[in-house]
């Protein structure tokens, strides 16, 4: 049976705000716990006007107040914005007062624009040090020994469940090479997907954290009633994606009726490559499109994000989703 999460990027919908939008991702959160997902990730954005979660630890504190079962995570914190220790001491502090529930995805790109990107590094001359500041970060969790005089607290001996992110076949090979679990941003980069999952499985090294690999995929999932509402609802992340490759970026848009037959060729071929790996439409055609991309992929998980204008209707796509899973669960 594969396991469904939920990626949630805290959208701020056009009429709305961020503090509604981070309420809504605690409704979100306690709505797909009790539809029994698994994990709850947020991930790390910055200077962009339509998403919440910048602030990426203090977000998943909110959220994990609000729940008692479903895994919280970082979906992900961007290692080369910060350093290891202070990444460390966050999510410590949010597995000493959440144990066992806390995941770190942690990705190699700066989550933002180069503006955003030098005034949170002042420099964006720098070397490609993810590797080894991965492996500095998985150390302060280690449990502390004797004499040891650099330590995280709290963090030291705690479990924290690390994760290598990534859109490409770079942090498949090093999430193969540290033995851990690896996350693919299929949702929005499938160019690679079959190539990076081929190659961490191929050349993964169990570890003393995993002992086989184990693959999570993301994929857009928008559900509802009907095709044609699916279809409709899909919309908003069509035009947001649409806004954020012409350089305006913005809140999520309300659904535009027609907005596809009216895009440029060039446009609709940008959205067809990105947002390939997408199920969108009515309880039928989300059954059909989980089994097709399960059966084509053998993911271990899957990362579902739904960007969708109504706070309403998207708890209604997770929960038409979940319904679908255990449908193609039941039959395989």
């Amino acid at each position: 049976m594969t396991q469904l999460s939920v990626l949630d990027l805290s959208p701020i919908p056009e009429g709305s705000d961020a503090g509604q939008a981070l309420r809504n991702s605690a409704d979100l959160a306690r709505h797909a716990e009790s539809l029994g997902y698994n994990r709850f990730w947020m991930a790390e954005h910055h200077n962009m006007p339509g998403i919440a979660s910048a602030a990426t630890a203090v977000a998943l504190a909110h959220v994990a107040t609000g729940t008692s079962r479903i895994r919280i995570g970082a979906g992900g914190v961007m290692l080369p914005n910060h350093a290891p220790l202070m990444v460390a001491e966050q999510f410590g502090t949010l597995a000493a007062l959440h144990p066992g529930r806390i995941d770190l995805g942690l990705g190699r790109a700066p989550g933002t624009d180069q503006l955003a990107a030098q005034a949170m590094r002042r420099s964006l001359v720098q070397e490609d040090d993810f590797p080894r500041d991965v492996m500095e970060l998985l150390a302060y969790f280690e449990p502390e020994q004797p004499g040891q005089q650099l330590r995280v607290v709290p963090g030291a001996g705690l479990a924290v469940e690390a994760w290598i992110l990534g859109s490409s076949t770079y942090g498949a090979q090093l999430a193969a090479m540290l033995g851990l679990p690896y996350a693919f941003a299929s949702h929005f980069a499938p160019a690679q997907m079959r190539a990076a999952v081929e190659i961490y499985r191929a050349r993964f090294r169990p570890s003393a954290r995993l002992a086989a690999p184990h693959v999570m995929l993301g994929v857009n999932v928008v559900a509802a009633p009907t095709d044609a509402e699916a279809r409709f609802l899909f919309t908003s992340l069509q035009q947001a994606f649409v806004n954020l490759r012409t350089g305006r970026a913005g809140k999520l848009p309300a659904p535009s009726e027609g907005f596809a037959e009216r895009l440029d060729p060039r446009a609709q071929a940008m959205l067809d490559n990105a947002l390939s790996c997408s199920i969108v439409g009515g309880p039928g055609t989300v059954r059909a499109g989980l089994r097709d991309f399960l059966a084509e992929t053998g993911a271990d998980e899957l990362m579902v994000t739904a960007q969708v204008h109504d706070h309403g209707a998207r708890l209604r796509s997770f929960a038409i989703l979940a319904e679908a899973e255990a449908a193609v669960a039941l039959a395989a």
